[in-house]
């Protein structure tokens, strides 16, 4: 029988290796015929190699040859020859050398695949590549990524081991608590009408952890949430999920940037500095529009309330009336912007609800736009000095309701950095978000809501503002940003259990509410509870910045499309009625039934 097992894997074999006995295995990647020897690329995960088939020295293995095609498995023995004079391959780490093949064996033949697996710069359809998932992969991009993340994990636990922290498994099946997104649900066949909750996160468990003394934990979590869809979203995603007792935010933060830099050097080469740069919520929206600001290029954002009042431009006077703002950027040498460009980014903002995109240029003689006539010439230089307009410059102004004002200011900010080409893909600039407010009003259900989630520590200055105006009070939370990407965010925790039930009671759980969702877990904060604190990184997130992608499905090794279905295997689906029936589940408008 051939043995297959490799001596070498298809990316290891340098010119030291001449004249060596080898043994590869892998697929065809590709097949050319010179009418005379045979040249035969064969690949792995780790790179290619030139097999060369001698009709001569071995006649039977080069007629076994003629009969290979692409994405066949195969292996070979054979011996490490270099490469004639002018044929090496520079650009391919075996290129100085190839395999005189001696014996073959024929492992697995395969079907035209439905794209090219040997040239992975043709541009296949995500919907294909999605369905044949382990071909896509097979191509190398998304190997190469998988390759990434793998390493960003073992880096993770051995850092983290380092650090005295804990790895210590969760429940996947466990309570529906409110965490913000909706739960995905489990029917329980044992106790019919019930349903297990898939973890949105580990957080229940996490903290039940410090109460039982474990004192630092880690998790490389498997989480699930079922919510929309976006290209850094995904139904099922994995966390670096954190706790820790007896610490404050700044120990657990340099704990945090410490883990960063050494994945970072570990994954892309790549040396970060530290600490990380701080600002507070408020700034961070007042600045940027956003709290998870792209810090790689400049454009912030100017409050331009006071100087507007000043004018005569009815549509921000209105604004102003109706508690708007009125904010704009600057952007350097964006004179050179058409009228056509200008209409465009107006239609841009208009998608998101903004009614109208100001505009003004400075030229030598002063500020061109069909609106100057509205700003007497001394607000105009107001205008100028406030947003630091140079000959050439150009300035957007939005005036609408604040959150609109700053998500469009946001989104266009980014663009206007996109079209422009000012942000530098290889700059990493990371950023942490302190000062959260911990709760937000929810128009619809008239109540308050927890801007984080409800175990969240109120800053410790606001705790007298808890009954008269929650709504101005700080949490202790934090986010780390990257580039734009919010790939982490965490808390002090409330490790008292009369403000936890008194936060639950601000967020209007009754008491029936609170006995069936969180009872254990009050009981168990009764117990003698650490103060303690953690934070939930994105694993995902973070191996799409390192490999320099904006899909997230490019770093998952089978993922969902963005309507959270499954091509290749074809699912959700339906099930058996006998599945349904052990469940006595009924489904409405369904092709089976039971009684």
């Amino acid at each position: 029988m051939f043995d297959y097992r490799r001596t070498h894997d298809c990316g290891t074999l340098r010119k030291e290796d001449i004249d060596s006995s080898v043994i590869l295995s892998g697929w065809v990647n590709r097949r050319r015929d010179h009418g005379g020897l045979i040249f035969i690329d064969l690949r792995d995960r780790f790179g290619l190699t030139q097999l060369v088939f001698d009709p001569i020295k071995s006649p039977s293995a080069h007629l076994a040859a003629e009969k290979l095609r692409s994405e066949w498995v195969i292996s070979i023995k054979g011996t490490v020859i270099p490469r004639q004079e002018g044929m090496t391959n520079p650009k391919l780490a075996t290129g100085e050398i190839e395999v005189l093949v001696n014996e073959i064996e024929i492992l697995s033949k395969a079907k035209t695949p439905p794209f090219s697996i040997s040239d992975d710069l043709i541009d296949v359809n995500e919907e294909l590549r999605l369905k044949y998932r382990y071909l896509d992969i097979r191509r190398g991009d998304v190997a190469k990524k998988l390759i990434v993340r793998h390493r960003a994990m073992l880096t993770t636990r051995q850092y983290l081991d380092q650090k005295g922290f804990l790895e210590i498994t969760t429940p996947i099946l466990g309570k529906s608590t409110p965490e913000g997104a909706r739960d995905y649900l489990v029917p329980s066949r044992i106790y019919p009408g019930t349903f297990y909750a898939l973890p949105q996160s580990p957080q229940i468990f996490k903290q039940l952890l410090m109460v039982a003394g474990m004192d630092r934990y880690f998790q490389i979590a498997p989480c699930f949430r079922d919510e929309d869809l976006r290209a850094d979203r995904q139904p099922e995603f994995t966390q670096i999920d954190m706790e820790m007792s007896f610490g404050v935010p700044e120990d657990l933060m340099a704990i945090i940037e410490g883990l960063i830099k050494t994945i970072f050097k570990a994954c892309i080469g790549l040396d970060i500095s530290t600490p990380f740069r701080r600002l507070p919520h408020q700034i961070c929206m007042e600045k940027y529009g956003s709290d998870r600001p792209d810090l790689r290029f400049g454009m912030e954002l100017h409050r331009l309330d006071e100087i507007a009042s000043q004018s005569t431009f009815s549509v921000f006077l209105d604004q102003l009336r109706e508690g708007g703002i009125v904010k704009g950027f600057c952007i350097k040498g964006g004179a050179d912007l058409s009228r056509k460009a200008i209409d465009e980014y107006t239609e841009f903002v208009g998608r998101l609800g903004i009614k109208g995109l100001a505009w003004m240029k400075r030229a030598e003689s002063g500020l061109n736009s069909s609106i100057v006539k509205f700003f007497p010439e001394p607000i105009q230089e107001r205008l100028i000095k406030e947003m630091q307009m140079d000959v050439g410059d150009l300035i957007f102004m939005i005036a609408d309701a604040p959150s609109r004002t700053n998500q469009a200011l946001d989104h266009l900010r980014r663009k206007v950095a996109r079209d422009r080409n000012l942000i530098d893909p290889n700059r990493y600039e990371f950023l942490w978000v302190t000062d959260f407010p911990l709760f937000s009003w929810d128009e619809e259900a008239r109540r308050l809501q927890s801007e984080h989630h409800p175990f969240t520590s109120p800053n410790p200055e606001d705790i007298h503002l808890l009954d008269s105006e929650p709504l101005k009070m700080r949490s202790s939370g934090y986010d780390i940003v990257l580039n734009g990407y919010e790939i982490g965010g965490g808390s002090q925790r409330i490790h008292n259990s009369e403000l936890q039930q008194k936060i639950f009671e601000c967020l209007k759980l009754t008491p029936e509410e609170l006995e069936s969702k969180f009872g254990f877990f009050l009981e168990a904060l009764s117990y003698g509870t650490p103060p303690h604190l953690g934070i939930a990184l994105g694993l995902d997130r973070l191996v799409m910045i390192l490999t320099q992608t904006e899909n997230i499905r490019d770093v998952i090794a089978f993922p969902k499309t963005q309507k959270a279905s499954d091509l290749m295997l074809e699912c959700p689906s339906k099930v058996s009625s006998e599945q349904l029936k052990e469940l006595e589940i009924r489904v409405p408008d369904s092709q089976f039934s039971w009684t």
